[in-house]
């Protein structure tokens, strides 16, 4: 994933690049590409096997026209295996209606946590080291919920979010189990996408594009998704985006999200709210910790839930055990 550049090395073309890259993999077609430029990470070609639903990615050094992966899955990596495992537990539809429900469910915990324990700023640096397991493991419960709950409920609501758009897209554009494989190239072979990526960054305002998605299936055209310079802190680097005819490679629409409805930039905040990276190092540290405050929670809740177990099974004494003859 990594480039040597030098801060004047100039990027290779698109159009050779994506030759270079599909001359390499013959049997594949383009769906999309990530475009870097901080001389320091590699674009991310993102391909089809012809005649199939497989994706591959493949690395490619955008400074020397260079090849660096073979084609892998998008499993074949840890983090995507990581992403994959996160996002539908490594089972695809399925996996992913589990994880809207788990959202549904970390929500609830999270606001329900709120609602009981409104008045928790009365006692909420209180924790007894020196008391009883069960006491202590009650305010360290207590503590880590309190803390978490907001941060737990922005992930419940996005990551929620993205499961459902997911699924519903899914049924929607697939379905019937109608599926159109690509065979070949669903673009006219006329259109430099190098050109285009020059012309969007015209079409709007300091636009940046980070993510060519191309025509893979019928009915979609070429698109860049880009960021923009904003105030916003919660701007995402894909929350712009030009579109461009796959046949023609005339302008069909430019969305600036510094002009978009209130609505289209409170979704798209879910990007950096889900990730935490909004705040640079400090916020995704904080999203770290948080983030695994589930764990913490199970752990002393567990516990919490052994102990009023086993008191409840305790036999009570009698007064003749309490004082034997």
């Amino acid at each position: 994933m990594q480039v040597d550049a030098t801060p004047d090395t100039q990027r290779v073309s698109l159009d050779n690049l994506m030759h270079t890259v599909l001359s390499n993999n013959p049997e594949y077609e383009l769906g999309g590409w990530e475009i870097f430029d901080d001389k320091q990470r590699s674009d991310t070609s993102y391909l089809i096997k012809r005649h199939t639903d497989e994706w591959a990615k493949v690395y490619v050094d955008q400074y020397h026209d260079k090849v660096l992966s073979t084609p892998q899955s998008m499993t074949h990596y840890i983090t995507d295996w990581l992403l994959e495992l996160h996002y539908a537990f490594l089972l695809h539809e399925t996996g992913a209606v589990i994880g809207f429900v788990i959202a549904l469910v970390m929500l609830f915990l999270g606001i329900s946590g709120i609602v009981l324990y409104r008045r928790f700023w009365a006692k909420f640096f209180t924790l007894r080291l020196s008391a009883a397991k069960r006491i202590f493991f009650s305010d360290l419960h207590k503590m880590i919920g309190i803390s978490s709950s907001p941060v737990l409920i922005v992930l419940a609501i996005t990551g929620g979010y993205w499961n459902l758009t997911g699924l519903l897209h899914e049924l929607i554009e697939h379905a019937g189990d109608e599926h159109v494989y690509i065979s070949g190239p669903r673009h006219s072979p006329d259109i430099s996408f190098e050109a285009l990526r020059l012309q969007a960054r015209t079409e709007i305002d300091s636009f940046n594009g980070g993510y060519l998605a191309m025509p893979h299936e019928p009915g979609r055209n070429i698109t860049f998704y880009g960021e923009v310079d904003s105030d916003n802190p919660l701007t995402s680097e894909y929350a712009s985006q030009v579109s461009f005819d796959k046949t023609s490679g005339e302008l069909l629409s430019k969305s600036d999200i510094r002009q978009a409805s209130g609505l289209a930039v409170f979704v798209d905040s879910f990007r950096k709210l889900h990730f935490g990276y909004f705040g640079g190092l400090t916020t995704r540290i904080l999203w770290a910790v948080l983030g695994l405050s589930p764990l913490w929670l199970g752990i002393t809740g567990l516990y919490l839930y052994w102990q009023r177990r086993g008191y409840r099974r305790k036999p009570k004494r009698t007064p003749q055990q309490l004082n034997p003859a």
